[in-house]
Protein backbone atom coordinates (compact mmCIF):
# COMPACT_ATOMS: atom_id res chain seq x y z
CA UNK A 1 0.00 0.00 0.00
CA UNK A 2 1.38 3.64 -1.24
CA UNK A 3 1.19 6.24 1.82
CA UNK A 4 -0.42 9.00 1.04
CA UNK A 5 1.19 11.47 -1.76
CA UNK A 6 1.37 15.49 -1.01
CA UNK A 7 -2.16 15.45 -3.10
CA UNK A 8 -5.90 16.06 -1.55
CA UNK A 9 -8.97 16.07 -3.03
CA UNK A 10 -11.46 18.68 -3.42
CA UNK A 11 -13.73 17.07 -2.03
CA UNK A 12 -16.15 18.81 0.71
CA UNK A 13 -17.88 15.32 0.88
CA UNK A 14 -18.54 12.80 -1.14
CA UNK A 15 -22.12 13.33 -1.75
CA UNK A 16 -22.00 16.04 -3.97
CA UNK A 17 -19.79 14.31 -6.71
CA UNK A 18 -22.33 11.06 -5.93
CA UNK A 19 -25.13 13.09 -6.41
CA UNK A 20 -24.08 15.04 -9.58
CA UNK A 21 -23.17 11.24 -11.12
CA UNK A 22 -27.03 10.59 -10.43
CA UNK A 23 -28.14 6.84 -11.68
CA UNK A 24 -27.57 4.59 -8.41
CA UNK A 25 -26.41 1.19 -9.85
CA UNK A 26 -28.96 -1.47 -8.27
CA UNK A 27 -31.48 -3.57 -9.65
CA UNK A 28 -34.63 -2.65 -7.38
CA UNK A 29 -34.55 -0.48 -4.55
CA UNK A 30 -33.70 -2.94 -1.40
CA UNK A 31 -34.16 -2.70 2.37
CA UNK A 32 -31.78 -4.35 5.14
CA UNK A 33 -32.64 -6.21 7.64
CA UNK A 34 -30.64 -7.83 10.44
CA UNK A 35 -30.85 -11.13 12.26
CA UNK A 36 -28.49 -12.43 14.83
CA UNK A 37 -27.29 -16.25 14.98
CA UNK A 38 -29.35 -18.98 16.44
CA UNK A 39 -28.38 -22.54 17.23
CA UNK A 40 -27.95 -25.02 14.91
CA UNK A 41 -31.16 -26.90 14.07
CA UNK A 42 -31.15 -29.93 11.61
CA UNK A 43 -34.83 -29.76 10.33
CA UNK A 44 -35.63 -29.03 6.93
CA UNK A 45 -38.96 -26.85 6.47
CA UNK A 46 -40.36 -28.04 2.89
CA UNK A 47 -40.49 -25.69 0.48
CA UNK A 48 -43.99 -24.41 -1.36
CA UNK A 49 -45.98 -26.29 -3.76
CA UNK A 50 -48.91 -24.40 -3.91
CA UNK A 51 -48.50 -23.45 -7.64
CA UNK A 52 -45.68 -20.95 -6.00
CA UNK A 53 -42.33 -20.64 -6.92
CA UNK A 54 -39.00 -20.67 -5.19
CA UNK A 55 -36.44 -20.56 -7.66
CA UNK A 56 -33.02 -22.57 -7.39
CA UNK A 57 -31.49 -24.99 -4.79
CA UNK A 58 -30.24 -21.73 -3.09
CA UNK A 59 -26.74 -20.38 -3.16
CA UNK A 60 -23.87 -20.55 -0.57
CA UNK A 61 -25.35 -21.83 2.40
CA UNK A 62 -28.70 -19.68 2.04
CA UNK A 63 -31.96 -21.00 0.69
CA UNK A 64 -35.85 -20.22 0.75
CA UNK A 65 -37.55 -23.04 2.12
CA UNK A 66 -41.27 -22.17 2.20
CA UNK A 67 -43.39 -18.87 0.62
CA UNK A 68 -46.42 -17.01 1.96
CA UNK A 69 -48.25 -15.21 -0.67
CA UNK A 70 -51.88 -13.60 -0.09
CA UNK A 71 -54.69 -15.11 -2.04
CA UNK A 72 -55.16 -13.54 -5.55
CA UNK A 73 -58.12 -10.72 -6.30
CA UNK A 74 -59.16 -9.19 -9.31
CA UNK A 75 -58.04 -5.76 -8.49
CA UNK A 76 -60.36 -3.09 -9.59
CA UNK A 77 -60.41 -0.89 -12.81
CA UNK A 78 -58.52 1.83 -12.26
CA UNK A 79 -58.28 4.62 -14.82
CA UNK A 80 -55.28 6.41 -12.84
CA UNK A 81 -53.51 6.16 -10.09
CA UNK A 82 -52.19 9.08 -7.93
CA UNK A 83 -48.91 9.75 -7.10
CA UNK A 84 -49.10 9.67 -3.41
CA UNK A 85 -50.48 5.66 -4.20
CA UNK A 86 -47.18 5.56 -6.09
CA UNK A 87 -44.76 6.86 -3.32
CA UNK A 88 -46.16 5.07 -0.91
CA UNK A 89 -47.68 1.72 -2.09
CA UNK A 90 -49.53 -1.03 0.17
CA UNK A 91 -47.71 -4.30 1.95
CA UNK A 92 -47.98 -7.11 -0.44
CA UNK A 93 -48.30 -9.44 2.26
CA UNK A 94 -45.65 -11.62 0.34
CA UNK A 95 -42.49 -13.38 2.30
CA UNK A 96 -40.23 -16.15 2.43
CA UNK A 97 -38.65 -18.23 5.40
CA UNK A 98 -34.92 -19.06 4.71
CA UNK A 99 -32.47 -20.70 6.32
CA UNK A 100 -28.57 -20.12 6.39
CA UNK A 101 -26.07 -22.92 6.72
CA UNK A 102 -22.33 -22.52 8.13
CA UNK A 103 -20.77 -25.52 7.02
CA UNK A 104 -17.28 -23.99 6.99
CA UNK A 105 -14.36 -23.93 10.08
CA UNK A 106 -15.10 -20.56 11.22
CA UNK A 107 -17.85 -18.01 11.97
CA UNK A 108 -19.08 -15.67 8.98
CA UNK A 109 -21.60 -13.20 8.90
CA UNK A 110 -23.97 -13.23 5.70
CA UNK A 111 -25.76 -9.91 3.51
CA UNK A 112 -28.22 -11.98 1.37
CA UNK A 113 -30.22 -10.33 -1.21
CA UNK A 114 -32.94 -12.23 -2.20
CA UNK A 115 -35.90 -11.53 -4.91
CA UNK A 116 -39.38 -11.95 -5.28
CA UNK A 117 -40.53 -12.07 -9.07
CA UNK A 118 -44.04 -11.56 -10.74
CA UNK A 119 -45.44 -14.79 -12.81
CA UNK A 120 -43.57 -14.37 -15.38
CA UNK A 121 -40.22 -14.25 -13.64
CA UNK A 122 -39.25 -10.67 -13.96
CA UNK A 123 -38.20 -9.01 -10.65
CA UNK A 124 -40.80 -7.12 -8.38
CA UNK A 125 -38.72 -6.47 -5.52
CA UNK A 126 -35.58 -6.92 -3.63
CA UNK A 127 -34.80 -7.54 -0.44
CA UNK A 128 -31.50 -7.53 1.67
CA UNK A 129 -31.00 -9.60 5.05
CA UNK A 130 -27.94 -9.59 7.16
CA UNK A 131 -27.59 -12.42 9.20
CA UNK A 132 -24.47 -12.01 11.83
CA UNK A 133 -22.55 -14.60 13.63
CA UNK A 134 -23.24 -17.79 12.09
CA UNK A 135 -20.95 -20.17 13.67
CA UNK A 136 -19.67 -23.53 12.02
CA UNK A 137 -22.28 -25.94 11.42
CA UNK A 138 -25.07 -23.41 12.72
CA UNK A 139 -28.08 -23.08 11.10
CA UNK A 140 -29.76 -19.68 11.43
CA UNK A 141 -33.66 -19.30 10.12
CA UNK A 142 -35.57 -16.20 9.19
CA UNK A 143 -38.05 -14.21 7.44
CA UNK A 144 -37.69 -11.84 4.58
CA UNK A 145 -41.05 -9.93 3.32
CA UNK A 146 -41.12 -8.52 0.10
CA UNK A 147 -42.74 -4.80 1.94
CA UNK A 148 -44.90 -1.93 0.29
CA UNK A 149 -44.90 -2.42 -3.33
CA UNK A 150 -46.71 0.52 -5.74
CA UNK A 151 -50.63 -0.53 -6.59
CA UNK A 152 -49.08 -1.09 -10.18
CA UNK A 153 -46.44 -4.01 -9.27
CA UNK A 154 -47.58 -7.38 -10.59
CA UNK A 155 -48.55 -9.96 -8.05
CA UNK A 156 -45.49 -11.61 -6.38
CA UNK A 157 -45.71 -15.48 -6.96
CA UNK A 158 -42.14 -16.52 -6.32
CA UNK A 159 -38.76 -15.46 -4.57
CA UNK A 160 -35.16 -16.52 -4.82
CA UNK A 161 -31.92 -16.04 -3.51
CA UNK A 162 -30.05 -13.48 -5.71
CA UNK A 163 -26.87 -12.70 -4.26
CA UNK A 164 -25.03 -13.66 -1.11
CA UNK A 165 -21.73 -12.14 0.32
CA UNK A 166 -19.96 -13.11 3.49
CA UNK A 167 -17.37 -12.34 5.25
CA UNK A 168 -15.13 -13.15 8.47
CA UNK A 169 -17.62 -12.35 11.59
CA UNK A 170 -14.67 -10.16 13.63
CA UNK A 171 -14.40 -7.94 10.33
CA UNK A 172 -17.89 -7.57 9.41
CA UNK A 173 -19.16 -4.01 9.59
CA UNK A 174 -21.21 -2.95 13.10
CA UNK A 175 -25.01 -2.67 12.75
CA UNK A 176 -26.32 1.02 12.70
CA UNK A 177 -27.34 0.08 16.67
CA UNK A 178 -24.04 -1.16 17.87
CA UNK A 179 -20.62 0.17 18.60
CA UNK A 180 -17.53 -1.80 18.29
CA UNK A 181 -15.16 -2.14 21.30
CA UNK A 182 -12.93 0.16 19.24
CA UNK A 183 -15.67 3.50 19.43
CA UNK A 184 -14.98 3.24 15.77
CA UNK A 185 -17.75 2.24 13.00
CA UNK A 186 -16.30 2.21 9.64
CA UNK A 187 -19.02 1.12 6.58
CA UNK A 188 -19.76 1.56 2.72
CA UNK A 189 -22.70 2.77 0.93
CA UNK A 190 -24.33 1.43 -1.81
CA UNK A 191 -22.72 3.94 -4.29
CA UNK A 192 -23.32 5.55 -7.62
CA UNK A 193 -22.73 5.05 -11.21
CA UNK A 194 -23.20 7.60 -14.26
CA UNK A 195 -21.33 7.30 -17.70
CA UNK A 196 -19.35 4.49 -16.77
CA UNK A 197 -17.60 6.20 -13.61
CA UNK A 198 -18.35 4.82 -10.12
CA UNK A 199 -18.16 6.07 -6.51
CA UNK A 200 -18.77 4.55 -3.61
CA UNK A 201 -18.54 6.37 0.05
CA UNK A 202 -16.61 4.91 3.12
CA UNK A 203 -18.41 6.42 6.10
CA UNK A 204 -16.19 6.38 9.50
CA UNK A 205 -18.63 7.26 12.82
CA UNK A 206 -17.01 7.63 16.35
CA UNK A 207 -19.71 5.78 18.46
CA UNK A 208 -17.23 5.87 21.23
CA UNK A 209 -16.51 8.08 24.54
CA UNK A 210 -13.24 9.15 23.34
CA UNK A 211 -11.84 11.92 20.33
CA UNK A 212 -10.39 9.72 17.34
CA UNK A 213 -8.08 11.44 14.89
CA UNK A 214 -7.18 10.16 11.27
CA UNK A 215 -4.56 11.66 8.23
CA UNK A 216 -4.91 10.96 4.70
CA UNK A 217 -6.15 7.51 3.15
CA UNK A 218 -8.09 4.79 4.07
CA UNK A 219 -6.09 2.03 4.30
CA UNK A 220 -7.11 -0.92 1.67
CA UNK A 221 -6.81 -4.32 0.86
CA UNK A 222 -8.33 -5.68 -2.65
CA UNK A 223 -10.17 -9.65 -1.78
CA UNK A 224 -11.37 -11.82 -4.59
CA UNK A 225 -14.48 -14.29 -3.97
CA UNK A 226 -12.13 -16.41 -1.43
CA UNK A 227 -11.12 -13.37 0.50
CA UNK A 228 -7.23 -13.22 -1.53
CA UNK A 229 -5.38 -10.12 -2.65
CA UNK A 230 -6.05 -9.01 -5.82
CA UNK A 231 -3.19 -8.29 -7.82
CA UNK A 232 -2.72 -6.03 -10.95
CA UNK A 233 -4.41 -3.11 -9.53
CA UNK A 234 -2.98 0.16 -8.71
CA UNK A 235 -4.25 2.16 -5.54
CA UNK A 236 -4.42 5.90 -6.26
CA UNK A 237 -4.34 8.28 -3.60
CA UNK A 238 -7.03 10.93 -5.47
CA UNK A 239 -8.85 11.02 -7.97
CA UNK A 240 -7.11 12.74 -10.44
CA UNK A 241 -5.88 9.52 -12.26
CA UNK A 242 -9.65 8.79 -12.77
CA UNK A 243 -11.33 11.81 -13.46
CA UNK A 244 -10.88 15.29 -14.05
CA UNK A 245 -14.53 16.19 -12.85
CA UNK A 246 -14.34 16.73 -9.67
CA UNK A 247 -11.57 19.25 -9.63
CA UNK A 248 -8.04 19.48 -8.44
CA UNK A 249 -6.83 16.83 -5.46
CA UNK A 250 -5.49 18.49 -2.62
CA UNK A 251 -3.62 17.68 0.06
CA UNK A 252 -5.24 15.27 3.00
CA UNK A 253 -5.61 17.62 6.91
CA UNK A 254 -5.75 15.70 10.28
CA UNK A 255 -9.52 14.97 10.89
CA UNK A 256 -10.13 14.76 14.45
CA UNK A 257 -13.84 13.05 15.05
CA UNK A 258 -15.48 14.01 18.47
CA UNK A 259 -17.90 11.34 19.84
CA UNK A 260 -21.26 11.32 17.69
CA UNK A 261 -19.08 12.96 14.41
CA UNK A 262 -18.18 11.02 11.13
CA UNK A 263 -16.11 11.44 8.18
CA UNK A 264 -16.19 10.45 5.00
CA UNK A 265 -13.73 9.30 1.80
CA UNK A 266 -14.46 7.38 -1.51
CA UNK A 267 -13.43 4.92 -3.97
CA UNK A 268 -14.01 6.25 -7.44
CA UNK A 269 -13.20 4.30 -10.61
CA UNK A 270 -14.71 3.48 -13.69
CA UNK A 271 -15.28 0.19 -15.79
CA UNK A 272 -13.80 0.51 -18.89
CA UNK A 273 -13.61 -2.67 -20.72
CA UNK A 274 -10.86 -3.09 -23.37
CA UNK A 275 -8.33 -5.37 -24.25
CA UNK A 276 -7.47 -7.72 -21.32
CA UNK A 277 -9.82 -9.63 -18.72
CA UNK A 278 -12.19 -7.60 -16.68
CA UNK A 279 -11.27 -7.42 -12.81
CA UNK A 280 -14.28 -7.50 -10.22
CA UNK A 281 -13.05 -6.55 -6.96
CA UNK A 282 -16.28 -7.96 -4.57
CA UNK A 283 -14.92 -6.72 -1.11
CA UNK A 284 -12.25 -4.37 -0.05
CA UNK A 285 -10.80 -4.50 3.86
CA UNK A 286 -10.72 -0.95 5.22
CA UNK A 287 -8.49 0.40 8.18
CA UNK A 288 -9.34 3.75 8.69
CA UNK A 289 -5.30 4.19 9.80
CA UNK A 290 -2.50 2.30 10.42
CA UNK A 291 -3.01 -0.18 13.21
CA UNK A 292 -6.65 0.11 13.14
CA UNK A 293 -8.75 -2.92 12.87
CA UNK A 294 -9.57 -4.32 9.96
CA UNK A 295 -12.92 -4.18 8.25
CA UNK A 296 -14.20 -5.85 5.31
CA UNK A 297 -16.88 -4.11 3.21
CA UNK A 298 -18.73 -6.07 -0.16
CA UNK A 299 -18.84 -2.46 -2.58
CA UNK A 300 -18.65 -5.08 -5.53
CA UNK A 301 -15.60 -2.97 -7.72
CA UNK A 302 -16.13 -3.87 -11.08
CA UNK A 303 -12.79 -2.08 -12.43
CA UNK A 304 -13.07 -3.56 -15.99
CA UNK A 305 -9.87 -3.40 -17.87
CA UNK A 306 -8.38 0.16 -16.11
CA UNK A 307 -6.17 -1.78 -13.42
CA UNK A 308 -6.69 1.27 -11.36
CA UNK A 309 -8.94 2.19 -8.15
CA UNK A 310 -8.24 5.97 -6.81
CA UNK A 311 -9.55 7.00 -2.90
CA UNK A 312 -10.33 9.92 -1.54
CA UNK A 313 -8.88 11.35 2.09
CA UNK A 314 -11.05 11.33 5.05
CA UNK A 315 -12.98 14.57 5.50
CA UNK A 316 -15.67 15.78 8.24
CA UNK A 317 -19.04 15.27 7.47
CA UNK A 318 -21.42 17.72 8.43
CA UNK A 319 -22.57 17.06 12.02
CA UNK A 320 -26.01 14.71 12.12
CA UNK A 321 -28.32 14.12 15.41
CA UNK A 322 -26.82 10.57 16.65
CA UNK A 323 -29.32 7.78 15.04
CA UNK A 324 -29.47 5.43 18.29
CA UNK A 325 -27.76 5.43 21.69
CA UNK A 326 -24.29 3.81 20.06
CA UNK A 327 -22.65 7.59 20.20
CA UNK A 328 -22.05 7.13 23.77
CA UNK A 329 -21.08 3.43 23.37
CA UNK A 330 -17.78 2.04 24.51
CA UNK A 331 -14.27 3.41 23.16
Amino acid sequence: MRRPADLRPAFAASLPLVSALAATAVLLTACGTEHAAAGRTDARAPASRDGTRIDGPGKDGVRITSLTLPPASPSPTRDSVSADELTTGSDSGASAAYEVTNDGTEAWTYSVVFTFVSGDGGAVANQTETVRDVGPGQTVRGTVRAGRLPPTAPRVTGAKVFQVTKVPAGEAPAGPDTCPASGIRVSADKGDAAMGLRVVGLHLDNCGKRAYTVEGYPLLELLDDALRPVDGVRILHGSGGITTGAGPDERPRPVTLNPGESATAALVWRNTTESGTPVNVPYVRVRAKEGAEPVTVTPHLDLGTTGKLGVRPWEKAERRPCPDRTCQGSG
